[in-house]
């Protein structure tokens, strides 16, 4: 499946829910699905940036695509890392570098989130894709 088509798979099911308490409940679903980060992550090198909660978040390159991990210690934030990694975990690094991330305002995300939880989830897009930069600089 493209990035895209998660993306409108996202946005789908997004608009099942009739208002934001059922999305937050969604979202909190989602963190709870994340696959779980190892634990030798969970340190300041994998630490996000940029967020109030404690965002870990860690890239393992096959050669060929990237797959990411992640854990916060915020419920809503854990889901919305959880809806980033599955955006585009399993992805070239040309894919997600070039990806466009409009579902976010599809779903009107940003909008329902607190000013510092937004700018949290402006860090972690823009610490995947660097993730992806760097390896195809250093390709």
């Amino acid at each position: 499946m493209t990035i895209q088509e998660i993306q409108n798979q996202l946005i789908d099911e997004f608009s099942f829910f009739e208002d934001w308490s059922q999305r937050y409940e969604y979202l909190i679903e989602l963190g709870k699905s994340l696959p779980l980060i190892d634990e030798k992550y969970k340190t300041d090198l994998y630490l996000i940036k940029g967020c109030q909660s404690q965002v870990w978040l860690h890239a393992q390159y096959d050669g060929t695509l990237i797959h990411f991990t992640a854990d916060s210690d915020a419920i809503i934030t854990k889901g919305i890392v959880a809806l980033l990694v599955r955006v585009f975990t399993g992805h070239t690094p040309q894919e997600i570098a070039a990806a466009d991330t409009a579902f976010i305002d599809k779903i009107q995300l940003k909008e329902h989130l607190s000013p510092t939880r937004a700018n949290g989830l402006v860090s972690m897009l823009t610490q995947m894709k660097k993730y992806a930069l760097d390896i195809i600089q250093n390709s």
